[in-house]
């Protein structure tokens, strides 16, 4: 059976076998092969994952056993935090500063993070060297806003802090490279993302997102909580409003 997600991958990256085959110095019969439904090897398997983007497991579902996605998955746990303000305030310095290719922030109203002027000029500084920043604000007008601030106890609370850190935005809101979105999605976590690395805040009911826990996840070869986390970021943005 022909690997139709290898092939569409390449396509989207405009690679053919032979410019495949060129940039991980292997024989072009052996993409064709691999386009043909072969498994290459796990260490091939490793290097077209990384030159494409994506994920091993994506590619080839079947290659790994379930223990050992299992396994790769555990790996992919960095650190856990009780709490968001338990995470050292540098950590999410370093975190967004490792970026190279990708900043992305899927919150309601994440103020914290717009407060914060050291974080708003480093995403200056990632956008203008090159790195996409993506944020996910809110609708303040929302259905889902409006039951988040009730189900965190603060009602309409919710919604005003959402305009707060559009205000306290502004600055980045013309920045090139730099886009903001509003979403209506019900979120079951906060999402910031530095490339492989994503710090995933969770949602508890009657809490806020400050007391809830922070897991601290970077990819690895082979494990699947950094790509779903991923993968929800990118339906929300698909789904949510260019800010005006």
């Amino acid at each position: 059976m022909t690997n139709e997600r290898l092939r569409t991958a390449m396509l989207e990256r405009g690679l053919t076998p032979s410019s495949l085959a060129e940039a991980l110095s292997v024989d072009p019969k052996s993409v064709e092969r691999w386009l043909s439904g072969r498994t290459p090897y796990r260490r091939h398997r490793y290097a077209v994952a990384a030159h494409l983007g994506v994920d091993e497991v994506y590619l080839w579902p079947d290659a790994l056993s379930p223990d050992q996605v299992a396994s790769a998955s555990e790996s992919e746990i960095v650190n856990i935090y009780p709490h968001r303000w338990t995470v050292p305030s540098d950590l999410w310095r370093h975190v967004f500063d490792s970026a190279e290719q990708e900043i992305g922030v899927l919150v309601y109203s994440g103020l914290f993070l717009s407060e914060d002027a050291g974080i708003q000029r480093m995403f200056r500084q990632k956008a203008d060297k090159g790195v996409r920043v993506r944020i996910l604000l809110g609708d303040p007008d929302s259905d889902v806003v409006a039951q988040r601030g009730t189900d965190e106890g603060v009602d309409d609370v919710q919604a005003g802090k959402i305009k707060n850190a559009l205000v306290m935005y502004r600055p980045l809101r013309e920045v090139a490279g730099i886009e903001f979105r509003l979403h209506r999605t019900v979120l079951y976590n906060s999402i910031y993302r530095a490339d492989d690395q994503v710090l995933i805040n969770t949602h508890i009911y009657s809490f806020t997102a400050a007391q809830a826990p922070v897991l601290h996840l970077r990819r690895v070869a082979g494990g699947g909580m950094v790509s779903t986390y991923l993968d929800s970021f990118e339906r929300v943005w698909d789904e949510a409003t260019p800010l005006k």
